[in-house]
């Protein structure tokens, strides 16, 4: 692999040479890994609106279980997250540890084809998140490493928009997978046909590993100096107060934000009955705000701090989640999807470089990895709450219950003091 060769000295200095070089504004490592990003959010994102649909309406799961299969999967995969950041600062082979992940997720994707009850799909979605929690960490310690401070907003920025570009395309290829099928685009093809689902769980696949063999063999790994070869500690004293403030903020805010499979059943159940293929056009426009969004506000954040425009992503979340909880028709999920989308993109990567503002360069990867790994654990209780109070109060009680915490999670972003003048692109 490139990384072994990488670490070379003369081809340390040709790669560092490389990076200078700018693709679409960034380096061409953080411009490959969002070809990676893209191809594997492709797959991921053809089976987020199939997964739950799958699980209802084919296996018969009730909410409750869906909200423990996403909750248990996320929550318990994101207990590596931190430990794969601290062994990427540890031993400086991030790209080991995310070409580890990419495959595991590759991996398990076409196990969704013999399952039968809600326990295989727990395994599964396990195991793809298991791969995405050995990944997130390494990935974006090679995006900071290949990035200078200046532009590291537009740098995340990129990568989520080019991962956001892949999970809009990922609904349009199964439309396009419907209509070759049946040769039209009827409301309710896919339903209880499990030949369908079938068949989008093979083709989901096929991209999954396409990017996994793009990290492979097109990503450089950046050599590591001998003063950032300090060995680090994993424990949380070792990053700062105003980090740790930061993560208890996240990790309220996650407490809320349930699993958007919640929002997919929103828009499918009484009294909305949103029809299936009329759902997949919402969450190809979403994606592709979300994808707009992403970059320019990564570029925004590097101008005015990072804080400003979570905080603004994290008020979007509460009016939509608020809005969610009222909806009635189809014409109000549009509205509140498409709105959804400015959220995501205002967040999502802004975050991650947030949590890399905040850290030392020596502790980057256990600092992301922290915060993967406490937003990640959150969702199991988040997703657990959300599926009892769909079950016991409504549909509309989870989504309530997401603005509120959400608002609590802005007052206490807002009191998250600056670092110094210095670091004012931090927050």
């Amino acid at each position: 692999m490139k990384s072994d060769s990488a670490n070379q000295p003369g081809a340390a200095d040709s790669g560092e040479r490389a990076e200078k070089r700018k693709v679409f504004g960034v380096s061409p490592t953080v411009f490959t890994l969002g070809i990676v990003s893209f191809l594997t959010d492709v797959s991921s994102e053809m089976l987020v609106p199939i997964v739950p649909q799958f699980l209802r309406f084919v296996i018969g799961a009730p909410a409750l279980s869906i909200g423990l299969i996403e909750g248990i999967a996320e929550s318990t995969a994101s207990v590596l997250r931190v430990w794969a950041g601290y062994l990427a600062d540890r031993f400086g082979r991030p790209k080991l540890l995310t070409v580890i992940g990419y495959g595991l997720s590759a991996l398990t994707k076409p196990f969704y084809i013999f399952s039968s009850n809600w326990y295989h799909v727990l395994a599964i979605r396990f195991g793809d998140r298991l791969g995405k929690g050995i990944r997130s960490a390494p990935r974006d310690v090679l995006i900071a490493e290949a990035t200078e401070e200046s532009v590291r907003g537009r740098a995340f920025g990129f990568h989520r928009a080019m991962d956001t570009a892949g999970a809009t395309l990922g609904p349009l290829v199964i439309l396009l997978l419907v209509w070759l099928l049946a040769g039209k685009l009827p409301a309710e093809l896919v339903g209880q046909n499990r030949r369908v689902y079938t068949i989008i769980f093979v083709a989901a696949s096929v991209p999954a590993v396409l990017g996994w063999l793009a990290l492979v063999f097109f990503v450089r790994e950046r050599r590591r100096e001998e003063d950032d070869a300090k060995k680090p500690e994993l424990k949380l004293s070792a990053l700062d107060a105003r980090f740790r403030f930061f993560l208890v903020i996240v990790t309220l805010f996650s407490i809320g934000n349930s699993s958007d499979a919640f929002l997919v059943l929103r828009a499918r159940s009484a009294p909305i009955n949103m029809g299936f293929m009329e759902f997949l056009w919402v969450y190809v426009v979403f994606n592709a705000i979300s994808a707009v969004v992403s970059l320019r506000s990564g570029i925004l954040s590097d101008k005015i701090g990072r804080k400003p425009v979570v905080i603004a992503g994290w008020l979007v979340f509460s009016v939509v989640y608020f809005g969610m909880g009222r909806a009635s028709s189809a014409a109000s999920i549009w509205a509140w999807f498409l709105i959804y989308g400015f959220y995501y993109g205002m967040t999502e990567g802004i975050l991650r470089a947030y949590a890399v503002d905040l850290a030392p360069r020596q502790l980057r990867g256990t600092a992301v990895g922290a915060y993967y790994t406490f937003t990640g654990v959150a969702l199991l209780p988040a997703s657990i709450i959300a599926g009892a109070l769909w079950d016991k109060v409504g549909p509309s009680a989870p989504f309530y219950y997401g603005s509120i915490t959400s608002l609590a999670a802005v007052v206490l972003l807002a009191l998250l003091p600056a670092k110094s003048p210095l670091h004012s692109a931090g927050g």
